[in-house]
């Protein structure tokens, strides 16, 4: 769950904030009135605009800036390709791109391409092929296979440095009968093409527009259901649908063109999913990362089956491994004990499967073992056990010989390497010391999409607080590797990618160890603009454990000019999550710092990336040691930073963050002193959360049981804020959305009820069309004025 902003106006209005902020309003009827009318009047005379300027980062900024994806290389792993999209605010659009490098020389301009009906890009062959997909002209319930040849960059007309993809030649390969296939993946060794789509309880592709047709025109909406889900994230499920991969077989005919193969077998329902009742990619979320293509199989994420009908209180997930034609059943490689599954791989050998698992059913955020199964010898064992860390994705490198990934790791997420020992004899045998835990190769920032390539480089996509995504490439890995693997066993891994790259000797044919930015695409933008980086800071925590911040400076900020800058906390949700040095498309701290405010975001109990005893301390102390932290933070701030008005401070929240906002006002002897606070999708009665929440296994854990049993009741009497709505006093703006199925809008609607029978300065703003994250940009620039604007009526210049 996610957080936060918005600044607004009014001088009486603050006056008589600031008077009544000590202590719990106490308004009868006549002085609540006459306060909603005067703070009325005033917002009428006050007109509030957002600060923008050249050299500042604006809520304009971050809805215009490019959002480029991560890289995908292609087989070859001397191209690859980059999705980006970007608003146009002047024409309120979003035009979306895909650009093409040349790894081999990136030196050379890229090929920037502005799609129009295309989609679902994927690189097609081992080469300069890049496939995509389009609506049939004639037949809306069809898609049409295409490819561009981008091997010569210079080969398409091209305006401003942009060619249209409508003007690019192309070669249409085949067609699919169905309207919105996606997650495209092309192994050319088998010339087969797999892909996800959503079909009915038959499984079969072929019938599943006409299904779709026939459930939309049914003459009635009523929905059934007999078990859960009935809704997940923002959508409620149809009852019978469900997304499963297909393959189908590609030849090149005569002219040395693509042809998608008409043997009569047509598109093969790989996981015999009305038989097996498998599901792949797992919403609500999943992609092309919960499966994984080989020369002969296909390994893929599936919750588990025999789960189905308990789907909401169950993480469980398997991994199963099935052959790439479909022939014969899939075969589970999972023990059918552990929790969720993601990221499985196959070792270029074919002879090894990893993937990352979590111990416990019913946790989302318990920590990700590494596991590796053996095919040869059927051995499932777990690498880097006492291994502190949860890393995110993993990949082979392309002997087979290490496994690469992400990791978050104190607040960055990092590219990490580990070797692959030889296959224990045991799954119990102790493995040498050089596998308990992976070393770190990159040090700061975030990043994803960690990718080995046959040529002996590794791409992988980063981001900071100060940049949204670019893209690296590790050249000369063949050297990494043969320093890792020369390791000693009996010893933990201890070096960092520059002392390799400076000790490593040139090898005939082989590139030289380098690690080079490819891509940088926002360069341009954020010229002249000022972006402070984040700052750690620690203190001391609940229980004395060591704690972690980060703060970014204003614009402006000068040392030593005391009480000059309003200042605001920012919480983040999950409980389980982090503010990491990473760009965000929402919640993004340069925002705040750019409209004023000394910014301070901490991550408390309940975090990861800090070990996995951080992260679990916060199940049944939702209201407990995560606000001793944030306490002791912020008083460590504000002691360390005269430069900050004391009396000018605010608070935002969302998600988790959302309800420690309501606890704040709950709890006026935790003695924060914001004048205004914020609350975007929080929860407000965890009772009522507990049973009408989505995925009841997240309230299941971290209240300790369901909303009626004795334990998480009386949990939830001590940490519920509707338990304490008598005490509530601060002025709130309250954001929540509709199609948030995660916490139901009558949780925002509810405080508000709150605050206004309490006579509480308050608003509520809501967005009918956005789910748990506002998404749209329009919808970002309403959410950040409104954020701002009630900040400035409160603490603002006119506030004093």
């Amino acid at each position: 769950m996610f957080p936060l902003r918005r600044v607004p106006l009014a001088l009486c209005f603050l006056r008589f904030a600031a008077a009544s902020l000590q202590a719990p309003f106490r308004l009868d009827r006549n002085q609540s009135s006459s306060f909603r009318a005067n703070s009325t009047a005033a917002m009428t005379q006050n007109l509030f605009a957002l600060k923008q300027a050249p050299d500042l980062f604006s809520p304009q900024d971050l809805v215009s800036f490019p959002r480029p994806g991560a890289g995908v290389p292609n087989l070859a792993g001397d191209f690859l390709f980059v999705p980006l999209s970007q608003y146009d605010l002047s024409e309120g659009k979003n035009v979306k791109y895909i650009h093409v490098y040349s790894i081999g020389n990136p030196s050379v301009e890229p090929l920037r391409i502005q799609l129009s009906k295309q989609s679902e890009p994927f690189w097609l062959n081992t080469g300069r092929l890049i496939g995509f997909i389009k609506p049939n002209e004639q037949d809306p319930k069809v898609v049409d296979i295409c490819s561009w040849d981008v091997s010569h960059f210079d080969a398409f007309p091209s305006k401003d440095g942009i060619v249209q993809a409508d003007d690019m030649p192309s070669v249409c390969i085949g067609q699919i009968p169905h309207p919105e296939p996606s997650n495209f993946y092309w192994y050319p060794r088998s010339s087969h093409l797999v892909f996800s789509a959503y079909v009915w309880e038959d499984g079969k592709l072929e019938t599943a527009a006409k299904r779709d047709e026939e459930y939309e025109n049914r003459g009635n909406t009523g929905m059934v259901f007999d078990t859960t889900y009935e809704r997940q994230w923002d959508a409620w499920k149809t009852p019978g649908r469900h997304s499963t991969l297909f393959t189908v077989q590609f030849y090149m005919d005569p002219g040395r063109q693509w042809r998608m193969n008409e043997d009569g077998r047509g598109f093969v329902n790989l996981l015999k999913s009305a038989e097996t009742g498998h599901s792949t990619p797992v919403e609500p979320f999943g992609g092309a990362e919960d499966f994984a293509v080989s020369e002969n199989y296909v390994v893929y994420s599936t919750l588990d089956p025999d789960q189905s009908k308990e789907a909401a209180w169950h993480t469980r997930r398997d991994i199963f491994i099935t052959d790439i034609r479909g022939e014969g059943y899939p075969r589970k490689l999972t023990s059918g004990e552990q929790g969720a599954t993601s990221s499985p791989v196959i070792s270029p050998r074919q002879d090894k499967v990893a993937w990352l698992e979590m111990n416990e059913d019913g946790y989302e955020a318990d920590k990700n073992n590494i596991l590796i199964y053996d095919l040869t010898k059927n051995i499932r064992y777990t690498l880097a056990q006492e291994w502190d860390r949860s890393p995110s994705s993993l990949d082979f490198d392309k002997q087979g010989y290490i496994l690469f990934g992400s990791v978050g790791d104190e607040a960055r997420v990092k590219v990490f390497a580990i070797p692959v020992p030889p296959t224990p004899l045991t799954p119990s045998d102790v493995l040498p010391a050089k596998y308990h835990a992976p070393i770190a190769l990159t040090s700061d920032g975030a990043v994803s999409g960690v990718l080995a390539m046959y040529t002996g480089r590794l791409v992988f996509t980063r981001n900071s607080l100060t940049s949204p995504n670019d893209v690296f490439v590790l050249y000369g890995l063949p050297h990494l590797v043969d320093y890792i693997n020369a390791l000693p066993e009996d010893k933990p891994m201890d070096f960092t990618l520059s002392s390799v790259i400076q000790s490593v000797q040139t090898k005939p044919g082989v590139e030289d160890l380098s690690l080079v930015q490819i891509t940088s695409f926002t360069d341009t933008q954020r010229k002249g603009k000022t972006m402070n980086a984040g700052e750690d800071f620690w203190f001391k925590g609940a229980e004395g454990k060591k704690i972690q911040g980060f703060i970014v400076k204003p614009p402006g900020f000068v040392e030593g000019e005391t009480k000059k800058w309003p200042a605001v906390l920012l919480i983040h949700g999950g409980p389980q999550s982090a503010w990491e040095d990473q760009w965000s498309t929402r919640w993004n701290p340069q925002v705040f710092a750019s409209q004023g405010y000394f910014t301070v975001f901490i991550n408390p109990t309940g975090s990861s990336t800090f070990g996995q005893e951080l992260t679990d301390a916060i199940a049944g102390d939702w209201g407990g040691k995560p606000f001793v932290d944030l306490q002791l933070g912020w008083e460590h701030i504000l002691k360390s930073y005269p430069e900050i008005d004391t009396e000018r401070t605010v608070a935002a929240g969302a998600s988790w963050g959302g309800y420690a906002i309501n606890w704040i006002e709950s709890n006026p002897q935790f003695s924060f002193n914001f004048k205004a606070v914020v609350c975007h999708d929080g929860v407000f009665d965890p009772m009522y959360n507990g049973f009408s929440t989505d995925e009841l296994f997240f309230f299941n854990h971290d209240w300790h049981g369901k909303p009626w049993e004795p334990k998480t009741k009386e949990l939830i009497r001590k940490f519920s804020p509707a338990e304490h709505a008598d005490k509530w006093s601060v002025p709130m703006l309250v954001i929540h959305s509709s199609k948030d199925y995660r916490l139901a809008e009558t949780e925002g609607i509810a405080a508000f009820h709150v605050l206004q029978q309490r006579g509480v300065p308050s608003r509520l703003l809501v967005f009918p069309d956005e789910n748990h994250w506002v998404l749209k940009h329009g919808n970002s620039l309403k959410w950040h004025y409104e954020v701002f604007r009630w900040f400035d009526q409160f603490v603002g210049e006119s506030a004093k």
